[in-house]
C-alpha cells in the first residue's frame, strides 16, 4: 500500500494531466491530508497542530462610536466567520488565512489580515462586528452591528450553491429583519428604530453571481440573459432587497461595486494569460455591472429621499491600485500570495507552505481576494476618498458628518 505522501501526491499529478483547466475544490478531507503531507515533506520532524483559537477582540477601539453600529451584508469580500459554522468547502478558518491578522489567527475572513469593513469600523469608533450567526449571547452583544456576510453567497440563491451551505442575498435581508425585531423587543420600537437608522450598512455582493453561476452558465443562463439583461436583473433584485431594508428603518447605505475578477490569479490561470493581462471579456461585464447599479442607487436615492445610499466603486479603486502599483508600495500584481499552478491560480490556498512570505507587496492573497494591503487602501477610499474619489454622490465621511438634510 502506497504511504499517504505518495498517494496525496499521485493525486495531485493526476489531477494536472487528467484535468488541467479545472480549478479544484477539496473536500475538507483531502484539505487535512494534503495539508499534513505538505508539511511533512517540509519538515519530516512536525507535526500538525490543532486549529486555533477563533475568537478574537470585539473591545471598542480607543475613538468614540460616531455612529451606532455597522451592519455588513455580503459574500467573502467580507465574511468575517460566518462560514465557519456551515457545511462549505468555501471556509478560510485554518492558517495561512489570518496569519497577519490583530490576533494572528484565523478568523473565517479570506484574507491574511483584515477585510476592509474591518478598517471601516476602525474608523467609525466601532470594534470588529462579529458574525450574526455566531452570536449565541444576549441581544447587547450585537449592539454595535453583525455580520451577515457568507462566502459563495450571491444576489441570486442558488449562486455558490456547489460549494456547499450559504446564507443567500435574501436570507441575509430577512436576518437583518430578525435583528430588528430582537432590538424591538429588547429596547422597544422607537429605540431599535432610532439605533437602526443611524447605523451604517455596507453591501458588498455579486462576485459570486459570476464566478459560481453566470461565468459557469449555469442552467444554461447564458443563452437566456446577454450579460445586460442578467445585469438588470442582479440589480433589480438588489433594488428591492435595500427597499426591504429601507422599510426595516435602515437610512445610511453603502453599495460597494464589484472589483476587477477578470484580474484575478484564478483566470489568469484558467485563460493562460502570458504577461498577466487581465481577461478583458470578464472585467467588461464587471463595468457593466457596476455602471447599472450606481444607476440604481441613484434612482432609490431620488426614490427614498430621507434616506442616504452611496455607490463605491471597488472597480475602479481596484483598477488604480493595479496601474499605479509601484506607488502603492506592490511589485506582485498577478500572482497570489497562496495558492499553486500558474499566477497561484490554479489550487486555493490550504497550507501555510503554500503562502509567500511577505503578502504586503502583493495585490493578490488567494485565487480572488486582495490582500490586507488592499483592503485598507479600499476602506480609506470609501471613508474619505484618500488615494482615490470612488464614491457617489459622496463618501461615507460625507454622509456621517453632513449637518444639513
Amino acid at each position: 500500500m502506497a504511504c499517504p505522501t505518495t498517494f496525496a501526491l499521485f493525486i495531485l499529478i493526476s489531477l494536472i494531466l487528467l484535468q488541467p483547466r479545472t480549478a479544484l475544490q477539496y473536500p475538507e478531507e483531502l484539505i487535512n491530508g494534503l495539508e499534513q503531507n505538505l508539511v511533512a515533506l517540509n519538515s519530516p520532524t512536525m507535526s500538525p497542530s490543532e486549529p486555533p483559537n477563533l475568537q478574537i477582540s470585539t473591545t471598542l477601539s480607543s475613538s468614540s462610536p460616531i455612529v451606532p453600529a455597522l451592519f455588513v451584508i455580503g459574500d467573502s469580500s467580507v465574511d468575517c466567520g460566518t462560514n465557519n459554522f456551515l457545511g462549505t468547502f468555501a471556509r478560510a478558518d485554518r492558517l495561512p488565512y489570518g496569519r497577519d491578522f490583530d490576533t494572528h489567527q484565523p478568523t473565517g475572513r479570506f484574507c491574511n489580515g483584515r477585510v476592509p469593513v474591518d478598517y471601516l469600523a476602525e474608523r467609525l469608533g466601532l470594534p470588529f462586528v462579529p458574525s450574526y450567526i455566531g452570536q449565541t449571547g444576549p441581544v447587547e452583544d450585537m449592539i454595535h452591528g453583525v455580520n451577515y456576510a457568507s462566502a459563495g453567497a450571491g444576489i441570486i440563491f442558488s449562486s455558490g450553491s456547489e460549494l456547499g451551505q450559504h446564507i443567500s442575498f435574501t436570507q441575509q435581508i430577512q436576518q437583518v429583519m430578525d435583528t430588528y425585531e430582537q432590538f424591538t423587543l429588547s429596547m422597544g420600537e422607537d429605540a431599535a428604530a432610532e439605533l437602526i437608522s443611524n447605523s451604517v450598512f455596507y453591501i458588498s455582493i455579486g462576485t459570486n453571481d459570476y464566478i459560481h453561476y453566470y461565468l459557469r452558465n449555469v442552467s444554461n443562463v447564458q443563452s437566456l440573459y446577454l450579460p445586460w439583461s442578467f445585469n438588470q436583473f442582479l440589480a433589480s433584485t438588489m433594488k428591492q432587497e435595500i427597499k426591504n431594508l429601507y422599510n426595516t428603518n435602515v437610512r445610511k447605505v453603502v453599495v460597494m461595486g464589484l472589483a476587477p475578477i477578470g484580474c484575478a490569479p484564478y483566470y489568469l490561470w484558467q485563460y493562460e494569460r502570458e504577461n498577466g493581462e487581465c481577461v478583458q471579456m470578464i472585467n467588461d461585464m464587471i463595468l457593466e455591472f457596476n455602471f447599472v447599479v450606481r444607476y440604481m442607487v441613484e434612482e432609490l436615492s431620488l426614490e427614498l429621499v430621507d434616506a442616504d445610499i452611496i455607490f463605491c466603486d471597488a472597480f475602479e479603486a481596484s483598477m488604480d491600485i493595479i496601474m499605479n502599483n509601484k506607488r502603492y508600495g506592490f511589485n506582485v500584481t498577478a500572482d497570489a500570495c497562496c495558492g499553486l499552478g500558474k499566477y497561484a491560480g490554479w489550487i486555493m490556498c490550504i497550507s501555510p507552505e503554500m503562502a509567500c512570505s511577505n503578502a504586503s507587496n502583493h495585490i493578490w492573497w488567494d485565487q480572488f481576494h486582495p490582500t490586507d494591503a488592499v483592503n485598507a487602501i479600499l476602506a480609506d477610499n470609501v471613508w474619505s476618498g484618500l488615494h482615490k474619489e470612488i464614491c457617489y454622490p459622496m463618501n461615507l465621511q460625507n454622509i456621517i458628518t453632513q449637518k444639513d438634510r
